[in-house]
This record gives C-alpha cells, structure tokens and sequence, in this order.
C-alpha cells in the first residue's frame, strides 16, 4: 500500500483561507477599496450634474446614443453570472468531477456578478429612485409587454435559485467544520446551518439535483439564451439587433467570459493560498480546452451573423453590418477570441504546450474581449436604426472617465466580496464526493 504524505489535510487546506489575514491581503482590501472609492465619487458626480457628464445622449438633435458602456456591462456581468452557475450545476447534474473543485467559486461568482449587474440597471437610470418611481411603481402594468422588465424579473428569480442552490450544499460544510470555523462569526453560522442534522443529506442532495436541473434548463433556454437577448431582438426598427441568432450568440459570449472569469478567480486563490492539490492543474487544462470549444462557438456564430449582414442584405440590416465591420474595436475583440481559442486547442491537442500560468494569461483575453463586443454591440446597434427620422446630426459615442470609472469600481466590488466571503465561508466544498478517488 503507498504511504501517503503528512501534509495538511483537505480540511486544512480549506480552512486556510479563514485565518487572520496578513499584510498583503490588507493592501489588496485597501486597493480595492481606494478603487471602489473613485467609482463612487465619479458616480455622485454623475448624480449632481447628470447623465451629460457621461457620453450618452438621447436620438434628435444632440445625436449619440442613449445607451453605452452601462447597458453593455449589464449584459456582460449577466452573462458571466449566468455561465458560473452553469458550471457548478454541470458538476452535480452531469458529475463532471473535474470541475468539483471550482463549483462553490462559480457560484460566488455568480452571486456577486449578478449584484453588480443590478447596479449597472440603476447606474443607467440616471438617478437610483427611478427603481421605484418607473420600474417597480408600473410593474404590474409593463410585466407583459416590457423586455426590460423581464430582464429584472429574471435576474431576480435567477439569484434566489443562486443563492439557494448554494446555502443548500453550505448547509453540510458549516456543520462538519463546526468546531474549527472562527467563533466570531459564530451567530452567522448558525443562522446559515439552523435546525441543520446529518440525516437531511440525502434529501438536500435530492434538492440541489433538481435545483441544478432548473438552472440548467433556465439558463440556456431562457435567461441568457431567451429573456436577455429578447430585449434587443424582438425591436424590429434597430436591424442590428433584429435577428433570432442573437439567443444562442449570447450564450455563446456567456459562456466565453464566465469560464474565462473562473479561471481567473481559481488561479489567485490557487496562488495566494497554496492550493495546488485542491485545484490541480488538470482543473485548469479542462477549463481551457473548454473555453477554446465555447470560443469557437462563438466565433461561428459571428461569422454567421457577419455574412448574412454582408450578402445580399436588406439596406438597413447592411448597413449596420459594415459600420461594424469598419470599427476596429470589432475586429480587436474577434482577433482576441481568436487567438485564445487557437492556443487553447494547441495545448488541448499537444499537452506539452500546456502551462497553468499561460492558461490564466490566455483567458484573460476573451474576458476583455466580449466586454468590447458586447458594448459595441449596444452602441452600432443605436446608432443604426431603420428610420432616422429625429437625427440632424451625425451620432457618436464615446465613453468619458465616469463610464470607464464604473468598470473599475465593478472588478473592485467583486475583488472585495470574494474577499470578505473568503473569510466568512468555505469557499471550496469540504467533501470530494466527486472527484477521482485514489486507487
């Protein structure tokens, strides 16, 4: 029989994270924070002089576009939410065990990307009391007839699935680790595992199964594959947007920033807390080969979509179709995907080639890049509408320093959840009972 090692064990390993922080995780707090801080000056300079601060203008004689950069990061944080959960109701629902170790990551990061797509919502609005006074107030009259508000109402329904999804499998790990989680938090640990006994494992066991099984269904078919991409494609009179192809190319770019985005979540915790056993490298060599096959997914889609807005193409339908294929910004973010894709697939086939440092680097690209081409696919389809009948001016778009503020205030927000609930929580589930037993 072989000798195991006397290493740490794997409750060791998880509870790392939960010990007193040191220097360096106080100058990652504190950077974050100053960060944050800055988003939220540029956002109350926003909230006393207006949305004109920004690069957004409504049609008619001021010419612009009345959505930009906000709406495109709403999509792009739903979308890696929405491919987060995807991931971790994969691993229960298909018993992808190679995955396990990153589920719990995925599902945090569902939770926090979710949040600050809501923000972005309200962000846009201009000003927060509009949530009442225009969204909420009139529910009840627009639930039927407004895309936006079943954006709202399915974000919603989708992070209480989230958020349930998760507290059911936590439920387990407060329990077993009871003794050696900090007793400070002690009254939160309770509340989570209230009336919580061993027998009800085999039943939550049962209710993560088909929590996961709606998530499954809901997600592709109809949150990031039906409700999200309803908002733009059912508006006949913005050719651009006007096609049945956008539900599978969301999901397609859903599925590209959020596998891109655990990544690089699992590798700086891998990193700053040694944990090389717990997230191996075969973890990030099946993510990659994953990303590179949603990659090409996506890239198809574009080119389906680029040629039949080429050839032959109603007028307005072509001319959306080459104003985005004359804007670099386009062809930066096709190339980008395009590259990863191709390393991706290179180290999937020839393993030498296969680096988890590389792996990290290369994900990174297609996380920026569908940011680029999901704003862009908001400001050309603006400014490409069927009738020009309120412009007398040319329109343009450019994002000003408040707008750009608001992406780097939304990593920090979530560079600070993942830093608090790393010290409240287990972030990596305590049993392996889906991993690769050791002969």
């Amino acid at each position: 029989m072989r000798e195991r090692s006397r290493g740490p064990s794997r409750e060791d390993s998880i509870l790392r994270p939960l010990a007193n922080p040191g220097t360096k995780y106080y100058v990652m707090v504190a950077i974050a924070g100053a960060v944050l801080v800055w988003f939220l000056l540029a956002w109350a300079w926003q909230l006393r002089h207006g949305l004109i601060v920004t690069g957004l203008a409504d049609w008619g004689t001021s010419g612009g576009v009345p959505w930009g950069i906000y709406i495109g990061s709403f999509i792009w944080w739903v979308g890696i939410s929405h491919g987060g959960i995807l991931i971790s109701a994969g691993v229960r629902l298909f018993k992808l065990k190679v995955f396990y170790p990153v589920a719990r990551l995925a599902e945090l990061l569902t939770i926090g990307a979710l949040t600050i797509a809501g923000l972005f919502i309200i962000i846009d609005l201009g000003r927060p009391d509009r949530v009442v006074t225009s969204v909420l107030k009139s529910y009840t009259l627009t639930f039927q007839t407004s895309p936006l508000v079943w954006d709202l109402t399915v974000i919603t329904l989708y992070f209480v699935l989230t958020a349930t999804y998760m507290l059911l499998t936590l439920r387990h790990d407060i329990y077993a680790l009871r003794r050696r989680l900090p007793s400070r938090f002690a009254p939160l640990y309770q509340l989570l595992a209230q009336g919580y006994q061993p027998e009800e494992d085999a039943k939550v066991s049962r209710m993560a199964w088909w929590l996961a099984f709606a998530v499954i269904i809901l997600a592709p078919f109809l949150l990031h594959g039906g409700v999200i991409p309803w908002l733009f494609q059912l508006i006949a009179s913005m050719p651009g947007w006007f096609s049945p192809i956008q539900a599978p190319t969301f999901l397609s770019i859903a599925l590209t920033s959020a596998f891109g985005s655990v990544i690089i979540v699992a590798y700086i915790f891998r990193r700053v807390y040694d944990w090389e056993e717990l997230l191996p490298d075969r973890v990030f060599s099946r993510m990659g080969s994953v990303l590179a096959l949603v990659g090409l997914f996506f890239l198809w889609l574009q080119l389906q979509a680029i040629m039949t807005g080429a050839f032959a193409a109603p007028v307005g339908l072509l001319t959306a179709t080459e104003a985005k294929m004359e804007d670099p910004v386009y062809w930066v973010a096709i190339g980008l995907v395009a590259a990863a894709v191709l390393y991706l697939g290179a180290q999937t086939i020839w393993h030498v080639l296969f680096s988890v440092k590389r792996v990290v680097i290369v994900a990174i690209i297609p996380v920026l890049a569908t940011l680029f081409e999901k704003t862009l696919f908001i400001v050309e389809g603006l400014m490409h509408p069927l009738f020009n009948i309120y412009r007398t001016v040319p329109g343009s778009y450019s994002p000003t320093w408040v707008e750009l503020s608001s992406i780097a205030g939304a990593v920090a927000m979530l560079v600070l959840f993942f830093a608090v609930v790393s010290k409240l929580i287990p972030i990596i589930e305590v049993e392996a009972e889906h991993e690769e037993k050791e002969e």
